[in-house]
C-alpha cells in the first residue's frame, strides 16, 4: 500500500500542486544552507513513501546568503555517472566513474573553479538499511547525491511512463493499439510526477539557491523544473533534451501535454540538438499555450509572464581526449590487423546500433541486399558488418525485431554467399571499446539508418577513428578518408554536410547511397573526411557544455534585477517577473491623491478594462454606467472612454452618460460630451488607400481559413485568431510586408498586433488622445494635477508611454499624480497594475464615492470652464 504521499499525488496530477507540499509547517526558521553532516535518506523502506511528507525541507528564500563557494553547478539526470557493484563478499559496495557517461565529460567545458555536483539514481537496488551509508560515500568521494526510488515506483516511472509513453511518442510512435506503443496510463503519470518530486527533494537538500546553477537532462525529468521553480523563484535552471521533440501534431495527442510544456517553461534555458526539435517545441508552445517566440541578435526566446525563456540549439559532441587515448591502447593495432586479415581486402560497410525498433537495422540490411542485386559487381567484394548491441531492450518488440534481422541475414547469405564470403556479418553482442574502434578503423563506410534518433554519435566516433593513429596504415601514413551514409531523421545529420543523407524508409535510394559512398573517388573521400574531422574535433563535448553554460548564464542575468513572484497551482504554476518599479495599484494611495487634486483626467480603455475580454455580451452593465455618471458628475473630472471600437457602438452603449467623453477608433473620432459633435483628429480625409488595402486583405482572407476583415470608418483590421496558429502568423507577416509595399506612399501606418494586422491613418493612437486632452485643459488654464490611465492591451501602451513624457514637457502641473495602470500582471510601460476588471471597477467605485462625499457647489463654480471664461 502506498502512503498519504502517494494519494496526495492525485492532487498534483490534477493541477493542485499546493496540496503536495513538502510537509511540515510553513512558519519559522527561514532557510539554511546544507550542513556538513551525514545526508538524510530519501526513503527508508522500499515501497513506502510516508517519509516524503513527514519532514519539510527548509524553505530557503532567494535572499539568503550562501555559505559555500559561489561557482557551482548541480547536474541532475535519471542516472548518476557512477558504476555501482556489490562486493564479492556481499559486504558493501564498490564505486567508480562511468567513463562512457556524457554527464561525466561535460565537466571538461566548465570553468576550472566551478564545482560540479551530480544528482540522480543508481543502476543498482540498494537495500534501505544501506542507503544512508551509500549516499554519504557517494557525496564524499564522487560529489554525487543519489535518489533512491522504491522498486515499484521506479518501474512505473521508468519502464512505465518514460519508456512506454514518452519514448515512443518522442520517436513518432502513436499507441494505435495496446501492442503498438504505450497507451497513456494515469497511474504511470502519477508515478512519474512523484519520482520527479523525489529528485527535487534531493536537489533541495544540497542547494544554495542564490549561487547554484541547475542543469537538468533529458525526458525523464520534464516535471522537475516546476517543483524547483515553485520553491525558488529566482533559481537558475537549465534543461537539455537528448531525445527528439516530436511535431506538434503528434505531441498534442499526449493527455498531459500542457503540464509538460508549462513545466519546461519554468526553466531559464531549454536546449535541443537541432533546429527541427526546437521548432517543434516552439510550435507546441504557440499552438497549445498561445506563446510566440522572438529572435533577437541571434538568440531565440519565449516571453513567459515577463521572463524570457531562452532556446539553445547545439548538438552534443564526443570526448576527443578520451577517444584519442583509447586509440593508443596496445590491443587496438593487433585487433585491426585481425579484422583486415578476416575481411581480406573486401570493402567493409559498418553499422553500429543498439537493438532498438527505431534504429532501422533491418532497413539497412534490406538496402544492402538491394545494392547487391542492382550492382552485382559488389557481390563477393562488399561486406556489411552489423553490430547489434543488445542493451537496447529485451521486450516483445525487440525480440520480434531480432528474429526479423536474423531471417534477413540468413536469406542474403544463402543467396549471395559463397565459400569464404558471407555478405552480412551480424554481431549480436556488446563490444569492448577496443573492438568497436577496430571495426571503425577498417570500415570504408558507416551506415546509420535510424528512423528516429535524438543525436547518435556513431558517425563522430567513426570519423575520429578513421583519422587514426600512426602505424595502422603503414609507414607512409596515407591521407585519411571516410564515408558516411546517414538517415536524415537523426540529430547529427545536419552537422555532417559531407555525408550522404537518406530517407531510410526508401530502400532503393539507400541502396544507391551505399553504392555511391564506396564507389566515390579516393580524393573525394579524403576531402569529405577532412571536412568532417575539422567539425568533430572542434565541436566536442567540452565545446557543447561551455557554450550551453555561457548561454545559461546570459539567460539568468536579470534574475535579481526584477521583482518576481509565483502564481498558479499545479503545473499551472509560473513566476511573474516584472520591473522593480511595477507594483499593484492600491485603493488607499490613489484615493489620497484623488482627494487633494483639483483638476483630474481619467482615461479608460473599454474591452478588457471595464468589461472582461472573455464575455460575449460586451454591453456595459448598470454598475459600469453608474460609475461613469458618478465620476462625470464631479466637475473636477474629465472622463474619457478611449477605445479601438467604432463610434456607433460606444455612442449607443453610453447614451445614458451625457458628460462622458468618448475617443473611438483609437482616437480618430472624438467628442467631449454626448451633446457635442464628433471631431476627426486627423488632417487626412481621403480614404482612397482603403480601395488599395482591401483587395490585398481579401486575398489573404480567402487563403486563410478562420480569418476575417473588420471594416471601420477609419481603419481596416485583419483578424486571424481563429485560424491555424502557425499559418495565421505566417500569413500575417506576409500580409504586413505586402501592405507596407502597396501603401508605401499613402498617409497610413500598417501595424501588427495580437492576432491582427491593422491599417489606419498616421498619427492616430491613444497616446495622441491623451496628449490632446491634457493640452486642452492646459489651454483652458485647468492644468491637470491628477492623471489616471487604465488599459489592458498593446494599443494602451501608447497612452502609458505618452503620459510618462508629459511631465517633462510641462503639459501638466509639476506636482501631478500620474497613474498609468495596466490590467493583469504582465510586462508593461505602465508603473501600476490591477489584477482584472473587477479590481478596476472596485477602484473606480471608490473614486466615485469620494466625489459624491466631498463635492460642493463652491468647488464646482471655481472649476467650471464657462465661469472662468
Amino acid at each position: 500500500m502506498f502512503s498519504r504521499s502517494y494519494t496526495n499525488l492525485l492532487d498534483l496530477a490534477n493541477g493542485n500542486l499546493s496540496a503536495l507540499d513538502y510537509g511540515g509547517s510553513s512558519g519559522g526558521g527561514g532557510g539554511r544552507p546544507p550542513r556538513p553532516r551525514r545526508m538524510q535518506r530519501t526513503l527508508t523502506t522500499p515501497g513506502t513513501l510516508a517519509e516524503l511528507d513527514e519532514e519539510r525541507a527548509g524553505s530557503v528564500a532567494s535572499d539568503v546568503q550562501s555559505s559555500l563557494a559561489n561557482d557551482r553547478i548541480i547536474v541532475v539526470a535519471n542516472t548518476l555517472p557512477v558504476r555501482c557493484e556489490r562486493r564479492p563478499d556481499g559486504r558493501g559496495w564498490t564505486f567508480c566513474w562511468d567513463e562512457d557517461s556524457l554527464l561525466l565529460h561535460l565537466r571538461d567545458g566548465l570553468p576550472e573553479d566551478m564545482e560540479v555536483l551530480y544528482v540522480g539514481s543508481l543502476r543498482a537496488d540498494v537495500p534501505a538499511a544501506e542507503q544512508e551509508d551509500v549516499a554519504q560515500a557517494l557525496l564524499d568521494r564522487f560529489r554525487c547525491v543519489p535518489a533512491f526510488l522504491p522498486k515499484d515506483l521506479s518501474d512505473r516511472f521508468y519502464h512505465g511512463f518514460c519508456k512506454q509513453t514518452l519514448w515512443p511518442l518522442f520517436h513518432y510512435m502513436l499507441p494505435f493499439t495496446s501492442d503498438h506503443g504505450g497507451r497513456f496510463d494515469r497511474s504511470n503519470w502519477e508515478a512519474y510526477v512523484l519520482a520527479n518530486k523525489l529528485f527535487s527533494q534531493r536537489v533541495i537538500e544540497v542547494l544554495n539557491p542564490e549561487d547554484d546553477y541547475i542543469w537538468i537532462h533529458d525526458y525523464h525529468l520534464l516535471a522537475l523544473p516546476s517543483f524547483l521553480r515553485r520553491r525558488f523563484n529566482r533559481l537558475r535552471i537549465g534543461f537539455f533534451l537528448h531525445s527528439p521533440f516530436p511535431s506538434s501534431e503528434l505531441y498534442r495527442s499526449l493527455p498531459v501535454r500542457d503540464e509538460i510544456l508549462k513545466s519546461l517553461l519554468n526553466c531559464d534555458l531549454i536546449g535541443f540538438h537541432t533546429f527541427d526539435y526546437a521548432r517543434h517545441f516552439l510550435s507546441c508552445c504557440s499552438r497549445m499555450l498561445g506563446i510566440e517566440y522572438q529572435s533577437k541578435r541571434g538568440y531565440i526566446g519565449l516571453d513567459y509572464f515577463g521572463r524570457t525563456v531562452g532556446i539553445k540549439i547545439m548538438p552534443v559532441g564526443i570526448n576527443m581526449m578520451q577517444l584519442k587515448s583509447q586509440l593508443q591502447l596496445p590491443d587496438l593495432e593487433s585487433r585491426v590487423a585481425e579484422l583486415r586479415k578476416q575481411f581480406n581486402g573486401k570493402t567493409v560497410l559498418l553499422g553500429v546500433d543498439d537493438l532498438d525498433i527505431f534504429k532501422g537495422i533491418n532497413l539497412k540490411i534490406l538496402a544492402f541486399e538491394h545494392m547487391l542485386k542492382t550492382h552485382p559487381k559488389w557481390q563477393g567484394r562488399a561486406v556489411l558488418v552489423q553490430i547489434a548491441n543488445p542493451r537496447g531492450g529485451s521486450g516483445k518488440d525487440v525480440q520480434g525485431l531480432k528474429a526479423e534481422i536474423e531471417e534477413s541475414c540468413t536469406r542474403i547469405n544463402e543467396q549471395f554467399g559463397r565459400s569464404g564470403y558471407s555478405p552480412v556479418e551480424l554481431v549480436n553482442r556488446t563490444l569492448s571499446s577496443v573492438e568497436r574502434m577496430a571495426y571503425y578503423t577498417v570500415a570504408e563506410c558507416v551506415v546509420v539508418t535510424a528512423v528516429r534518433d535524438g543525436m547518435n554519435l556513431t558517425p563522430y566516433e567513426y570519423i575520429v577513428c578513421r583519422q587514426g593513429i600512426p602505424g595502422l596504415d603503414g609507414g607512409d601514413a596515407p591521407k585519411r578518408k571516410s564515408m558516411l551514409v546517414v538517415s536524415e531523421f537523426i540529430g547529427c545529420s545536419p552537422s555532417l554536410s559531407g555525408a550522404i543523407r537518406v530517407n531510410p524508409w526508401n530502400i532503393d535510394t539507400t541502396a544507391e547511397a551505399m553504392n555511391e559512398s564506396i564507389a566515390l573517388s579516393e580524393n573525394e573521400k579524403q576531402l569529405r573526411h577532412e571536412k568532417h574531422y575539422r567539425y568533430v574535433s572542434t565541436h566536442d563535448v567540452a565545446y557543447w557544455s561551455k557554450s550551453y553554460i555561457h548561454d545559461l548564464e546570459r539567460s539568468c542575468r536579470d534574475h535579481f534585477r526584477r521583482r518576481c513572484w509565483g502564481i498558479g497551482l499545479g503545473f499551472g504554476f509560473r513566476v511573474v517577473a516584472l520591473d522593480r518599479n511595477f507594483k499593484k495599484l492600491t485603493v488607499d494611495s490613489i484615493v489620497a491623491d484623488y482627494k487633494k487634486s483639483n483638476s483630474r483626467v481619467i482615461l479608460l480603455d473599454y474591452d478588457g478594462t471595464l468589461v472582461p475580454q472573455t464575455t460575449i455580451n460586451r454591453t456595459p452593465n448598470e454598475t459600469v454606467v453608474n460609475i461613469m455618471n458618478a465620476l462625470c458628475a464631479d466637475k473636477k473630472n474629465v472622463v474619457f472612454i478611449v477605445s479601438g471600437r467604432g463610434r456607433s457602438s460606444l455612442e449607443k452603449w453610453f447614451n445614458s452618460c451625457p458628460e462622458l467623453g468618448i475617443a473611438a477608433e483609437h482616437g480618430y473620432f472624438m467628442r467631449r460630451t454626448r451633446d457635442e459633435q464628433w471631431q476627426i483628429n486627423n488632417q487626412c480625409s481621403e480614404f482612397g488607400w482603403m480601395q488599395m488595402a482591401e483587395p490585398v486583405m481579401n486575398l489573404y482572407t480567402e487563403a486563410t481559413d478562420g480569418s476575417y476583415i473588420e471594416t471601420k470608418e477609419s481603419a481596416l483590421v485583419w483578424h486571424h485568431q481563429d485560424a491555424d496558429p502557425g499559418f495565421g502568423s505566417a500569413q500575417a507577416k506576409e500580409m504586413l510586408d505586402h501592405l507596407e509595399s502597396v501603401l508605401a506612399n499613402e498617409p497610413v501606418s500598417v501595424k501588427s498586433g495580437q492576432h491582427i494586422v491593422e491599417v489606419k491613418p498616421q498619427s492616430v493612437s491613444k497616446g495622441f488622445v491623451a496628449e490632446k486632452i491634457l493640452s486642452m485643459l492646459t489651454e483652458n488654464k485647468r492644468q491637470a494635477d491628477f492623471v489616471l490611465c487604465i488599459g489592458d492591451d498593446r494599443s494602451d501602451e501608447d497612452m502609458f508611454e505618452g503620459i510618462a513624457d508629459i511631465m517633462r514637457r510641462s503639459i501638466v502641473d509639476p506636482q501631478t499624480s500620474l497613474y498609468a495602470c495596466t490590467v493583469g500582471q504582465k510586462p508593461s510601460k505602465a508603473k501600476y497594475y490591477l489584477d482584472d476588471t473587477n479590481d478596476v471597477l472596485n477602484m473606480l467605485e471608490a473614486l466615485a464615492d469620494v466625489s459624491e462625499e466631498v463635492g460642493s457647489p463652491e468647488e464646482s463654480e471655481i472649476l467650471s470652464p464657462s465661469e472662468e471664461a
